[in-house]
């Protein structure tokens, strides 16, 4: 079910009225999922029909991205905001600390509420935060060129170039590894989403000082990269296992940095399991040693 919610949240420039898009499906433990910056919630559509077998499923746009409004004026798309606007999100809608996973941008936020313990479980897909420097403006400057290019092309285009796998790649081949699976219709979608984005400059912005240096106590953390990660190199992952040491680090093999399209039934199997971590056991797979 997609529906809108608004809601007050209360930020640290005071209570603010926020409107988020959200889809909403399945039964069992709610599990909130967070896409990356300039994509939408239907990023996550390849994994959402096996989840929901086990879990209440919550797909949110981010304020300013999808169908979400940007934050009000003078409200900054910073990661102490965005945790507290998701938090009330989570209030208003009744989830009472949901199992949390996101990617990229959605895996900062969702290792955010998991440190301000508004998530009983934590699975981060290639999350921000664990850049060097050098990194991070090598991310922001192929974000800022796909920008580019999304807002230059005209329609007509995109769809065109949508039909072939060949153009699919030359669209989504920077966070995809498997960019020919992308159906055309989710291609044309994610390009306009990523056009369109009222929060992306904003957000970019205040991504520019973010570091994730906190452990996250008391939570059971999954991080998960896949090994063809090109826009956040997998040795990040090794950085995110050292800030949070009780954190389980997941191979996603043959999976770029949306990994969830790559290959659904691992990420799906990898999202469960982070959602179940009662034990040090509950996930088999192994994260192979990357060189720093």
């Amino acid at each position: 079910m997609s529906a809108t919610l608004s809601f007050t949240a209360p930020t640290e420039h005071g209570p603010q009225d926020v409107t988020l898009a959200y889809a909403r499906v399945g039964e069992g433990e709610p599990l909130l999922l967070l896409h990356g910056i300039g994509h939408h919630r239907q990023a996550w559509d390849p994994v959402v029909d096996i989840l929901a077998t086990e879990r209440e499923v919550v797909a949110v746009d981010l304020p300013g991205f999808g169908q979400s409004s940007a934050l009000p004026d003078g409200l900054p798309h910073d990661l102490p905001t965005t945790v507290a606007v998701l938090g009330a999100f989570c209030a208003a809608l009744g989830l009472d600390r949901p199992h949390v996973a996101g990617n990229s941008l959605g895996g900062l936020l969702a290792l955010g509420l998991g440190r301000e313990n508004l998530a009983r479980s934590v699975t981060a897909l290639s999350p921000a935060g664990f850049w060097t420097q050098a990194e991070r403006r090598y991310a922001f400057g192929v974000l800022m060129g796909m920008r580019r290019t999304a807002r230059s092309l005209p329609l007509p285009l995109v769809e065109r170039l949508s039909r072939t796998a060949v153009g699919r790649t030359a669209l989504t081949s920077t966070i995809y590894a498997r960019p020919g699976r992308r159906s055309p219709e989710a291609v044309v979608a994610e390009t306009l989403a990523l056009a369109h984005a009222q929060g992306f400059s904003e957000t970019l912005r205040a991504g520019r000082s973010v570091l994730f240096t906190d452990d996250v106590p008391g939570v059971p953390v999954t991080v998960a990269w896949g090994d063809r990660d090109r826009l956040l190199l997998p040795r990040q992952g090794i950085r995110a296992k050292r800030a949070i040491p009780r954190a389980r680090l997941v191979r996603l093999p043959g999976c770029g940095h949306v990994p969830m399209n790559d290959d659904p039934a691992l990420v799906a199997r990898v999202l469960l399991d982070g959602s179940r971590a009662q034990s040090a056991s509950a996930l088999r797979t192994s994260f192979s040693t990357v060189a720093l």
